[in-house]
């Protein structure tokens, strides 16, 4: 078993084909040490090299220097691999990475681990997206892009969700597991993190042009940066993305139906036009209210998934009591009786004439109550099966017989 020390930090360096820049980077690492153990009161620091498949003279070049431990994959596992291989060779309580391509300046690795121990943060990011950057315009975009997509769905934000220099506490990677072994392996962390409740604090670094042919494909990792990030959002904390949903809902439905419910004020009557308008409101209304339950349903199950550290926010308490005991009953019955009130006169008309002249807009909104009060009721009622599960599994079975 691995001996993590306290107070020491392990530098991984991912390299795949890096021959024309793995010589300097490994030698701004050596050169950077002193400084960041005087920053951040280091006992040591330790430098890993992963060769990832390389086939050129890229751990060839690593292996040259006395004070570096190089780790050699025989076939390319991933950007992701690699870095995961060497946390798991390095001894630090700190670890981190920086790529292979002469991008990162080690010396920043000072700011951040200072950082990381005296603001107890559990993840450090070197920003790249400064006014000095030189990350090519594509990427600039993309990343911005990706950081305000975050920034909504998890209510924090960060500038560079997938920077390739960071700082990370050791006990810290078992919230932050498991990650990918590709390139999206940064963007997956970084939601991860901020997902789940973790401190994520950003430092700005200067980032350099690269050295060598990026390997990095703006379309097809930029759908797989986006892929980790909704699989982030959907392991911690899928209800926010119903919430949304239903927030879309909710503000489209009153922005349709604004005008006829004005119009019908003053006129007590609405056109029939409007039946467009009613229709679409009941499509935007059902699945809203279809979002709500999934909301209520998933932040239930919340149990069957990842730790998380934190707690409940006001909207995922309220939201877990809309849908039980008096709150429930209110609801649907509120909805049931001011349904009937509405399709009560179409009823009686079928009942006594057997035909119906009631004005399409009642049966519209009618119906709508209708659903909402089933709706309502079958969330209750599965909300409550997930209860008695959970109790149930947490009950110890007496009747299992004894090995003797």
């Amino acid at each position: 078993m691995t001996n993590h020390s306290a107070n020491t930090f392990t530098i991984v360096i991912p390299a795949l084909n890096e021959e024309e820049a793995i010589g300097s980077t490994i030698t701004k690492c050596l050169e950077a040490r002193e400084k960041i153990e005087q920053a951040a009161n280091l006992d040591s620091i330790e430098i890993i090299v992963v060769s990832d498949g390389s086939t050129d003279r890229t751990a060839q070049i690593a292996q040259s220097f006395n004070d570096v431990n190089v780790v050699i994959f025989e076939k390319n596992r991933g950007y992701g691999a690699a870095i995961k291989e060497g946390f798991r060779h390095g001894t630090g309580s700190l670890v981190g990475f920086l790529d292979a391509d002469g991008t990162c300046d080690p010396r920043y690795f000072a700011d951040m681990c200072r950082t990381a121990i005296e603001d107890d943060a559990n993840v450090v990011l070197g920003s790249r997206l400064g006014s000095d950057s030189k990350m090519p315009l594509v990427r600039r975009i993309g990343n911005r892009l990706y950081a305000t997509m975050l920034g909504l769905l998890c209510g924090r934000a960060v500038t560079d969700i997938a920077s390739g220099m960071r700082v990370i506490r050791r006990e810290s990677l078992d919230l932050l597991y498991p990650l990918p072994d590709g390139l999206h392996f940064t963007p997956a962390m970084s939601s991860r993190a901020l997902l789940n409740g973790l401190r994520v604090i950003e430092i700005p670094m200067r980032y350099e042009e690269r050295v060598g042919i990026s390997k990095l494909s703006v379309l097809h990792d930029g759908v797989r940066f986006l892929r980790a990030i909704i699989e982030g959002v959907l392991c911690y904390r899928p209800e926010r993305i119903f919430l949304i949903g239903f927030t879309l809902c909710l503000l489209s439905s009153i922005v349709l139906g604004a005008y006829p419910i004005e119009f019908y004020w003053h006129n007590s009557r609405v056109e029939e036009w409007m039946v467009y308008r009613f229709v679409v409101c009941f499509f935007l209304g059902s699945a809203g209210l279809f979002s709500l339950s999934a909301a209520a349903l998933v932040h239930r199950m919340k149990g069957l998934g990842p730790r998380r550290r934190d707690g409940d926010t006001f909207w995922t308490a309220a939201l877990s009591k809309l849908f039980s005991g008096k709150r429930l009953a209110v609801l649907t019955g509120g909805a049931v009786v001011f349904s009937v009130v509405l399709l009560w006169p179409g009823i009686a008309q079928y009942i006594n004439k057997g035909q119906v002249t009631l004005h399409w807009s009642r049966v519209i909104v009618g119906s709508f109550g209708l659903l909402l009060a089933f709706q309502a009721v079958v969330t209750g009622v599965l909300l409550e099966v997930l209860e008695i599960w959970e109790d149930h599994h947490e009950v110890p079975d007496h009747h299992t017989p004894q090995k003797g």
